[in-house]
């Protein structure tokens, strides 16, 4: 399954929630909701997110940016 760039995707092998940015080769890059360093991913590890989850994600980035852990 190929996830749109631009949509909110799981790395289900680290559980973290991004955004995705492209495809490169056998990976998907992924962005962390709100910024920040690109990772790689493999395909069969990526899903959509939930909105549970890009809550989550968004919850996690405004207490981030509150405390000033993140620009």
């Amino acid at each position: 399954m190929i996830i749109p760039v631009g949509s909110y995707a799981v790395d289900a092998r680290t559980g973290r929630v991004g955004v995705v940015m492209g495809h490169e080769g056998p990976y998907v890059q992924m962005r962390p909701y709100g910024g920040g360093r690109e990772w790689d991913a493999v395909p069969c590890d990526v899903r959509h997110a939930t909105p549970a989850e890009r809550l989550r994600a968004a919850t996690a980035y405004a207490n981030a940016r509150s405390r000033g852990e993140v620009p």
